[in-house]
């Protein structure tokens, strides 16, 4: 080999070393960047015990209070955490709240889950979630809007 072509195979190494050192420096940039916009990333951060999170998930989130059930928004009843534990798994409460049916709907509906949707089996459950909703959320019977009275009537002008 001859010295220039030594020379060159020298530049191709400190070439590719400087590449990797670059590379390193861009990403610990990058990553000082997203601490300083993010200061919880959670590679860098200590987490909490499992223990911890439960009493925080339990004295926070099953809270009652006026009567209703903060996370969910349903009224505090019998059978109210069973309601919460099978129906908000999969859907929003809010969904529960609005379909206001009476039982025979209700377990239609249950059975259009559990054949459409994966819906597991409420065995014993359902039963007491049925008579939550009934109970709580029956039907609200609505009729035709009352015919307008005394309405003063006018043409409209083109």
């Amino acid at each position: 080999m001859d010295r220039q072509e030594q020379f060159r195979k020298q530049v191709r190494v400190i070439y590719q070393l400087l590449k990797v050192v670059v590379s390193i420096i861009i990403i610990v940039a990058i990553a000082g960047i997203y601490l300083i916009v993010d200061p919880s990333f959670s590679v860098f951060k200590k987490s909490a015990p499992d223990s911890a999170y439960i009493v925080v998930q339990e004295d926070e989130e099953d809270r009652i209070e006026n009567g209703i059930h903060v996370r969910s928004g349903l009224v505090e009843a019998e059978g109210l955490m069973e309601v919460v534990n099978n129906c908000t798994n999969c859907h929003s409460s809010k969904l529960v709240i609005q379909n206001r049916m009476t039982a025979e709907r209700w377990i239609a509906t249950i059975r259009w889950m559990q054949e459409t949707q994966n819906l597991w089996d409420l065995g014993g459950n359902e039963e007491i979630i049925v008579n939550y909703l009934v109970t709580n959320y029956p039907p609200i019977k609505k009729g035709r809007r009352e015919n307008l009275r005394n309405v003063e009537w006018y043409d409209l002008q083109n």
